[in-house]
C-alpha cells in the first residue's frame, strides 16, 4: 500500500504505456535539468503487467493503412530496437497476406512505408505470392492471395518479460512503482487542474498526472468528468453527427495451439515472421469440412515459447451492450463473460490449416484454457493522446497498445514542452474538426 502523500508526477497504470512514459519522462527530466525519476511514481491497482499488457500477444508491426498510425508505429519499432534484450524483443519481421479485396489498401501501405524509409517487400499477383510464400513455408496452401507485404522489421515480444524489463529500466532511473493502489477519483483546484489523486489508501497530491488505463479508459474518462457522447464532423460532407458514444467495447479473440513452437520454422530452419492473413476465401472446418464462413476473415499467428505453442488470434467482435453496462473486471482470462469459446478455436485452427498443411489435424492440441479480454475503443477505433484539465495526459490507446512502446517517449517529450508531430493526429479535437483517419477493408478495427 502507498504511504506517499505527494509526488510531482503520478502515472496511473503499470502497463506498456505507463511504464514507458515513466522511464522516458525520467530521462527527459534529467536531461533538461528539471528533475529525475525520483519525481515520478507509478501506481497500479494490481501491479506490473497485471492488465491488458500482461496477456497481450506481443506482436510489433508497422502495418497500418493510416499514414499517422504508420509513422507512429515506425517510431515505436525503433524504440523496441534500442534494447531488444531488456524488452525480450524478437525481430523476426511481419507479413500481411491478403486477398484481392485488400490489394489496393496494402499497395498503399507499401508505398507509404517506402516514403518513410521503412523496409518492406511487396509481392503482387496470385502466382508470385504463392511462390514467395512457398519459398518460406513448403506447405503454404492458402488460395486467392494476391498481395504479400513482408515487413523486415517488427516481430513480437514476450509480454510479461518486456514489462518487467521496462519496469527495471524505470526503477534504475529512480521511478517508484507502487502496487495495490486503486484510484477512485481526482481533486481539482479552482482553475480546473488536478491537484491530487484520490485512492483507496489516501489522497496523493501532485503537479501532473498521466493516465494510462488500457481497457479501463472509460472509467477514468468518467472520473475526469469528460463527455460520454461527442459530436463528429464528416470530413467529406461537413455534416456533424451528434450524441455519438465515446466508448464501445470489443471482445478480443486469442488462443494457443499446444504444439512445439519449432513446428513453424521456415524452410531454412529459422524462426518465421509473424503471419497475418486477411482473406475472403471460404473457410471450412478442419474437423468436419463444414463451411465456417464465406465472408471476410482474418487471423494472425506466430510461434511463441512463452505461450508454449503457436499463439495468435482472429478479428474481434463488438460487445453488444452500452458501454455503461460492460463490466471490465474481472479482466481477461478471469472473466466468465469475455473468454473465447469453441467457435474461436474451431475457426482459428481451421484457418491455420487453410494456410499451412502442417496444422491440419491439430485441432485436439488447441489449449483449452481461459483466454481473451476486451478493449475500450474510441468512436473511430484510433487512440486519443491528449492533455485535459491543463495537467492530465490521457493515453487512451483504443486497444492498439502493446506494440506502441514509443508512445511513452513522445508523451514524455510532450509533457516537457516539445509538442509531438507524431501525436498531433490523435488529439481529441479531431472529432469535432473532422480530421479523421482513413479506414481500410481489413476485418480488424485497428488496421
Amino acid at each position: 500500500m502507498s504511504t506517499v502523500k505527494h509526488s510531482p508526477y503520478i502515472i496511473i497504470g503499470a502497463g506498456i504505456h505507463g511504464l514507458s512514459t515513466a522511464y522516458h519522462l525520467a530521462l527527459e527530466l534529467k536531461a533538461r535539468g528539471k528533475g529525475s525519476g525520483r519525481d515520478i511514481i507509478v501506481v497500479d491497482k494490481t501491479g506490473v503487467s497485471a492488465g491488458a499488457s500482461g496477456i497481450a500477444c506481443g506482436v510489433i508491426r508497422n502495418n497500418y493503412y493510416q499514414p499517422a498510425m504508420r509513422e507512429l508505429m515506425a517510431h515505436s519499432v525503433e524504440v523496441w530496437e534500442t534494447d531488444p534484450a531488456a524488452y525480450s524483443y524478437n525481430p523476426v519481421g511481419y507479413m500481411q497476406i491478403s486477398s484481392e479485396s485488400m490489394h489496393e489498401d496494402v499497395a498503399s501501405i507499401y508505398q507509404q512505408q517506402r516514403a518513410i524509409g521503412y523496409e518492406s517487400t511487396f509481392i503482387e499477383g496470385a502466382a508470385d505470392c504463392s511462390n514467395y510464400m512457398l519459398d518460406i513455408f513448403h506447405d503454404w496452401q492458402a488460395q486467392g492471395i494476391t498481395s504479400v507485404l513482408h515487413e523486415k522489421s517488427g516481430g513480437y515480444a514476450n509480454n510479461s518479460k518486456a514489462l518487467q524489463g521496462l519496469a527495471a529500466k524505470a526503477e534504475a532511473e529512480g521511478v517508484r512503482i507502487i502496487a495495490g493502489v486503486t484510484v477512485t477519483g481526482f481533486d481539482r483546484d479552482s482553475q480546473g487542474s488536478i491537484n491530487s489523486v484520490q485512492t483507496e489508501t489516501g489522497d496523493i497530491q501532485c503537479d501532473y498526472v498521466v493516465v494510462a488505463p488500457g481497457p479501463w479508459a472509460k472509467q477514468f474518462w468518467d472520473m475526469l468528468e469528460m463527455p460520454s457522447t461527442i459530436s463528429i464532423k464528416n470530413p467529406d460532407t461537413g455534416v456533424i453527427a451528434d450524441h455519438i458514444p465515446m466508448w464501445i467495447y470489443w471482445s478480443l479473440q486469442e488462443g494457443t495451439l499446444g504444439v512445439d513452437p519449432n513446428l513453424q520454422k521456415t524452410n531454412d530452419g529459422r524462426m518465421p515472421p509473424v503471419i497475418h492473413v486477411d482473406t475472403d476465401a471460404p473457410l471450412y472446418s478442419d474437423k468436419d469440412g463444414s463451411l465456417i464462413t464465406d465472408k471476410m476473415w482474418g487471423i494472425y499467428y506466430k510461434p511463441d515459447f512463452h505461450f508454449g505453442g503457436i499463439q495468435g488470434g482472429a478479428a474481434p467482435f463488438i460487445v453488444d451492450k452500452p458501454a455503461e453496462a460492460v463490466a471490465v473486471d474481472p479482466y481477461g482470462p478471469e472473466s466468465p463473460e469475455f473468454i473465447v469459446g469453441n467457435d474461436f478455436s474451431t475457426m482459428w485452427v481451421s484457418a491455420l490449416a487453410h494456410c499451412q498443411k502442417r496444422f491440419s489435424g491439430t485441432m485436439p492440441q488447441y489449449k483449452d484454457e481461459p483466454s481473451g479480454g476486451i478493449g475500450a475503443f474510441t468512436p473511430d477505433s484510433f487512440p486519443v493522446f491528449d492533455i485535459f484539465h491543463g495537467n492530465c495526459y490521457m493515453i487512451a490507446d483504443s486497444n492498439h497498445g502493446y506494440k506502441m512502446l514509443g508512445v511513452g517517449k513522445l508523451v514524455a517529450e510532450d509533457i516537457c514542452g516539445d509538442q509531438s508531430r507524431l501525436l498531433e493526429p490523435f488529439r481529441f479535437s479531431r472529432y469535432r474538426e473532422g480530421k479523421l483517419h482513413p479506414v481500410s477493408n481489413s476485418p480488424f478495427p485497428w488496421s
